[in-house]
């Protein structure tokens, strides 16, 4: 029986609660398993927890659509099918397009709200043609602490208005494409320099602080309707000194953002998998149970979904949680289906557009930081070399970075290196010799957020980038946080591309080279 069609009185108590879960599909975190790996799994816990929806991680253009469908065939209810999607459906579709950063829109000037807008309505056509519902985005965080390792580039910038227009736009967008848009991460994750995936940041600003900057964008998007407002697992002590993250706080939650903004939407909780917030509670049920409490409707990332029902269905036998809170927020989740509009969309159309987007976006985002020594643009014609700094590299990263190839298409002459994680001193040594006898240098270095992964250069790269730039002239272009470039202010010219996307790789290669 199809439970859309039941009223609220005829559905099950457990149903309900089951409802306000939803668990992840696929992962890009080891054991990583993509989407159509993970269905079978799915499909069993389906006929024992009929879940509200799913997040989605992991998947590939076209057959994740087909195992989608299959997965609604089989629930109780209609999943809600969730994915982070920042940066596009490509974020975890394998064969989508993927978009540069929040911030490299920011970068565009004049032309920015109305591209985060497009882009959001793009996203969600796209979204929804893979059968995708909810995208938990935008981020309306104000990035106001530069150290901060897991926001940066995925926030539009560092000024509140600015902030919040570009929120409202993508809010508008994404509603115009027919998806369900989240803002995150109430009440605010930019003054922070520790990253909620293995720790509780703190911040510590007061609550008329917090309202004449981190708030705004809340506020804008609470403005445009926003159907989903997701929490920061960070401390607060001038909204709630009680000391518990913004998700297990009821001051924050209801006081704050329910009484005093006026939102009446969904509250979604972050991922219960991050440790900022499991550090809190002795069990996944506990946990559950003190968010719900605190004014979560939707439990996102839930780990063992069968032991958190049978706790929340405890906490309500008991009467540790009321019925009222429970129908209240199974409300809330159950009327986010309704306001998904039927879809009709060409989705070669929906790409061709997207890609042609994105390379707009990525080309005139690129900004010139600083030019003490202008060397640009630089000739085919003499020798180059091109090193790439990677703190990082996931198992979804290829063998070589899309701007190596961009380089030798061209650069006649040229050289091109990576220096990653696992570079021993002796390919730091090889990589240093073929740099000092080049004409022409461009160092390019990946610093972005990225859970539970490092922030930043290493210290051998970072070793290596001020030896190279104190005793040659270089171009320095981050592929990421236009912050990191301050640290070297001996290059001669310095370039921001603000995300390293393929579309921003080739986008720096384009920019760098004279125009015949």
């Amino acid at each position: 029986m199809n439970e859309t069609s039941l009223s609220s009185a005829e559905v099950p108590l457990r149903d309900k609660l089951a409802q306000l879960m939803f668990v992840r599909i696929g992962s890009n975190l080891p054991p990583v398993r993509s989407v159509e790996e993970d269905a079978a799994r799915i499909e069993d816990l389906l006929k024992e927890c009929p879940l509200g929806g799913l997040l989605l991680f992991n998947g590939q253009q076209d057959s994740t659509a087909e195992t989608l469908s299959h997965l609604q065939s089989v629930a109780r209810s209609p999943l809600l099918i969730a994915a982070d999607i920042e940066r596009g459906v490509g974020q975890q579709l394998r064969g989508e397009v993927l978009f540069p950063h929040a911030m490299a829109f920011s970068a565009l000037g004049d032309e920015a709200e109305k591209a985060a807008h497009e882009f959001a309505r793009l996203t969600g056509l796209a979204a929804r043609a893979n059968g995708i519902h909810i995208s938990f985005s935008p981020v309306a965080d104000v990035n106001v602490d530069p150290r901060n390792p897991i926001i940066a580039t995925r926030a539009f910038g560092a000024h509140a208005e600015e902030v919040g227009r570009l929120v409202a736009a993508s809010v508008a967008g994404y509603k115009a494409g027919g998806i369900l848009s989240t803002a995150k991460h109430f009440p605010g994750h930019g003054n922070t320099h520790e990253d909620s995936h293995h720790a509780l940041p703190t911040v510590t600003a007061s609550r008329e602080e917090l309202l004449a900057c981190e708030l705004i964008p809340f506020q804008n998007a609470i403005a445009e309707g926003v159907p989903l407002v997701m929490t920061a697992h960070v401390r607060f002590p001038g909204l709630d000194p009680s000391g518990v993250p913004a998700t297990l706080s009821q001051p924050i939650l209801i006081d704050l953002l329910r009484d005093t903004l006026g939102y009446q939407g969904v509250v979604a909780s972050d991922s219960l998998l991050m440790e900022g917030v499991k550090s809190q509670c002795k069990s996944g049920g506990e946990l559950a149970l003190k968010a719900i409490l605190a004014g979560v409707d939707l439990l996102l990332d839930v780990e063992d979904p069968l032991e958190t029902l049978a706790a929340i269905e405890t906490a309500v036998s008991e009467e540790r949680l009321s019925l009222e809170r429970v129908e209240e927020a199974f409300q809330r989740v159950r009327n986010l289906r309704q306001q998904l509009p039927p879809l009709d969309a060409n989705r070669e159309e929906i790409r061709e557009q997207s890609h042609t987007l994105a390379k707009r976006v990525a080309r005139d985002s690129i900004r010139q930081i600083s030019a003490d020594k202008p060397l640009l643009p630089f000739s085919s014609d003499k020798s180059f070399c091109a090193v790439l700094l990677r703190p990082h590299q996931s198992h979804l990263d290829p063998p070589e970075q899309t701007l190596g190839a961009a380089i030798r298409e061209r650069f006649g002459n040229c050289h091109y290196f990576e220096l990653g994680a696992s570079a021993s001193p002796e390919e730091y040594a090889q990589v240093l010799a073929n740099v000092m006898s080049a004409e022409q240098i461009l160092i390019a270095q990946i610093v972005k957020p990225a859970a539970w992964h490092q922030f930043g250069l290493l210290p051998a790269q970072d070793a290596f980038l001020k030896e190279l730039t104190q005793s040659r002239d270089c171009v320095l272009a981050s592929l990421g946080t236009p912050e990191s470039l301050d640290e070297y202010p001996a290059a001669g010219t310095r370039l921001c591309a603000f995300s390293d996307v393929p579309v921003s790789q080739r986008a720096l290669a384009e920019s760098i080279v004279l125009k015949e």
